[in-house]
């Protein structure tokens, strides 16, 4: 039959099964039913199972995304199709079938804050290059460092606010932990000072490497691998995809820090709640696994 038609035989066994199977299928009944599924409007999935719907808004409450929440309900209800769902839905719930599903305001929750789709919008950042004295290039970073697999290696970068105001932000290669370092400036002093500080937080087995951009603020590496034993590599000019975790962490952190903010408000321990937030979101590339937790197995495997 799928020969004659052109069609896939999957596509012909799924056809028969919904519509009665074998024994009991009648091409008139199943034409029928058909189009009653065609039908529209339909009720998406939250709108016929409130349940699902609470827990979806509880989580978007949580600041975890879309896909997020789709993908840890998928590993809370393994072969309970009813009690998922994808993270498509949820944007249509959102923005198109807002009314009596989801409650618009949850919009403003999104990471985009936006009131509308629109597609992903990259930039290079241009500025703030210069001659590093010393440095290593990540061409000569070691092959153990390309493999995600071992855990203990860096990315780092500056994100920028108003007024000249700056954070350091440093991303965990392995389990994608992220810690935040309050910048009273981007003097190389003042950066260096405080990635010694967080370093020191660390254990020695959890910190071996940090690749960096060439931002002038990275003139003083030599005093950092001194005082930590930490080497540097870094980035070839105009490749922010060289620290592509950084760099995705960095889009991830403008939901707390927007570029139109003076930075400086924020308390180290204000950041370290933001950092704390992101850590315990799950995350896709992590199989849904949240950052801390692959963060604190690796912890537990030094002691």
């Amino acid at each position: 039959m799928a020969s004659q038609l052109g069609r896939s035989p999957s596509t012909v066994s799924r056809e028969i099964r919904r519509n009665g199977g074998c024994d009991t299928y009648r091409a008139t009944q199943a034409d029928q039913n058909a189009w009653s599924r065609l039908r529209r409007p339909k009720k998406c999935k939250l709108a016929i199972n409130p349940e699902l719907a609470q827990v979806v808004e509880m989580k978007l409450r949580l600041d975890w995304s879309p896909e997020q929440i789709a993908g840890w309900l998928k590993r809370q209800s393994l072969g309970d199709e009813q009690n998922q769902v994808s993270h498509e839905t949820i944007y249509r719930s959102l923005f198109v079938q807002a009314r009596g599903v989801l409650k618009k305001e949850l919009q403003l929750l999104l990471r985009s804050k936006r009131t509308i789709r629109r597609s992903k919008q990259s930039s290079l950042k241009r500025g703030g290059l210069g001659g590093i004295p010393g440095a290593i290039s990540i061409r000569d970073r070691p092959a153990s460092v390309e493999d995600r697999a071992i855990p203990g290696h860096w990315e780092g970068d500056l994100i920028e606010g108003s007024s000249g105001s700056c954070i350091a932000t440093l991303v965990e290669r392995h389990s994608r932990y992220v810690m935040l370092a309050k910048l009273e400036n981007k003097k190389t002093d003042t950066v260096m000072s405080a990635l010694i500080n967080q370093a020191k937080r660390l254990p020695n087995e959890l910190y071996k490497s940090l690749t960096w951009d060439r931002g002038i603020e990275m003139k003083g590496h030599q005093r950092f691998t001194l005082e930590t034993d930490i080497q540097i590599y870094f980035c070839d000019p105009y490749s922010p995809w060289q620290r592509g975790s950084n760099e995705n962490t960095n889009r991830l952190l403008r939901q707390y820090l927007q570029k139109w903010s003076n930075l400086s408000n924020h308390s180290q321990q204000e950041l370290d709640e933001v950092a704390r937030k992101l850590n315990e979101r799950p995350r896709k590339t992590l199989g849904y696994e949240t950052p801390a937790d692959r963060f604190e197995r690796c912890v537990a495997t030094t002691h």
